[in-house]
């Protein structure tokens, strides 16, 4: 789950002389999933892509496996602003397969998880603030730039990341070397699905042991909030949904309870006496819920908004009930994570059986299914899906 602010900040690319990367060097075409046009409802496999070359500070990863993401859809409907054509794909592991002149972190045949808002280390974000998830100095600086090219027209890379191609050009800032004997399929989950919804819960959210949790969502990256509260050491986790299947898949990674929007009220009577839980996680992205994961906390009670939402959807509060109840509302972007740190613990908590990761893969499949499974993405079907390439 991620949020690409390309038309809320004014920033100013550099001229093309100038650029980090040069246009149509590498030579062979590679396969990629490109969205043509904001609002169509399939991409467009094709072979025409070439990937640009490394500037001095930038690297070439072989994309072997990339998670399908609501944020992919989201990409496509208009609710994240992506510039057009552009490949898509956010969430992918690889390995290294170039490096510029100045790169000296990681080498090539490094293993890598790719970041799709990565901090550059130095501004007061990263620095002073200690919260370099917020960091947008290489998001929105040459994460922005062309990354393919097609018959010598720049192609565009969702949130600079552009996962849904054999390669793609990055930043070094962007990449995170990990140890080669993590598989790479359960490595791509942690570049956002698993990183968002376990970091609401153990970053931002701050879940504490013996808490009540209730998660709105019981998707990809509810699911990993579920398994975040639950790594927390929540007592109770109520996993809402209107999808059955999802509510058995939320029990099965650690919910205590799963139900459906109209048995909130009965569950929260059941769990808290009425009070109301002590976090909520709001995992969905729509007004709706984000209110109501307001309503379900009790007072003092933290509301977290992991979903992304459209920019012009509004949620209305009362003046007088935000004094009343002094609950905290708080958003939380890629799981409020320093990911140069974040990643290997989560990856730890893998090796170490306490965080499923390899059950929250329900399909592997090539890049030629990618539109059937956006399609599942739609309908609710699936945790996740993970293209091999």
């Amino acid at each position: 789950m991620l949020l690409s602010l390309t038309t809320v900040f004014t920033f100013r690319l550099p001229e093309p002389n100038l650029c980090l990367v040069s246009l149509n060097q590498m030579g062979a075409r590679m396969l990629a999933a490109v969205l043509r046009n904001t609002g169509d409802q399939d991409l467009d496999v094709t072979d025409t892509i070439e990937v640009n070359d490394p500037g001095p500070d930038d690297v070439v990863v072989k994309i072997t496996h990339t998670g399908v993401c609501h944020s992919d859809v989201s990409a496509m409907n208009g609710t994240i602003p992506t510039e057009c054509p552009a490949v898509l794909g956010h969430e992918g592991a690889g390995i290294i397969d170039a490096v510029g002149d100045n790169v000296t972190e990681v080498a090539v045949g490094d293993h890598v998880i790719v970041v799709w808002s990565p901090p550059c280390g130095g501004c007061r974000f990263c620095i002073d603030h200690k919260s370099p998830n917020l960091c947008v100095t290489v998001q929105f600086g040459s994460m922005m730039l062309p990354h393919f090219t097609e018959a010598n027209v720049p192609v565009h890379a969702m949130a600079g990341a552009g996962t849904f191609a054999e390669k793609t050009l990055l930043p070094k800032q962007a990449v995170v070397k990990i140890d080669p004997d993590i598989p790479l399929d359960i490595a791509s989950l942690i570049g956002c699905g698993v990183m968002t919804g376990a970091g609401a819960a153990l970053n931002t959210a701050k879940i504490t042991p013996g808490s009540s949790v209730i998660v709105y969502g019981a998707g990809g990256v509810g699911v990993a909030a579920i398994q975040g509260a639950r790594i927390a050491g929540a007592a109770e986790i109520v996993a809402v949904d209107l999808n059955d299947a999802k509510l058995d898949d939320a029990r099965r990674f650690g919910a205590t309870h799963a139900v459906k929007p109209e048995d909130v009220d009965g569950a929260k009577l059941e769990i808290t006496g009425g009070d109301g839980f002590d976090y909520a996680l709001e995992c969905i992205g729509n007004p709706l819920t984000m209110r109501a994961s307001f309503d379900a906390v009790r007072r003092g009670g933290t509301a977290c908004i992991v979903g992304v939402g459209r920019m012009e959807e509004m949620v209305q509060f009362s003046a007088f009930e935000l004094f009343f109840s002094e609950k905290i509302l708080v958003g939380s972007y890629y799981g409020g994570t320093d990911v140069r740190s974040d990643f290997h613990k989560l990856l730890r908590l893998y090796k170490q059986g306490k965080l499923d990761l390899e059950g929250m893969i329900t399909r592997r499949i090539t890049i030629d299914e990618i539109n059937p499974a956006l399609e599942a993405v739609r309908n609710g079907e699936v945790i996740r899906q993970v293209i091999e390439f």
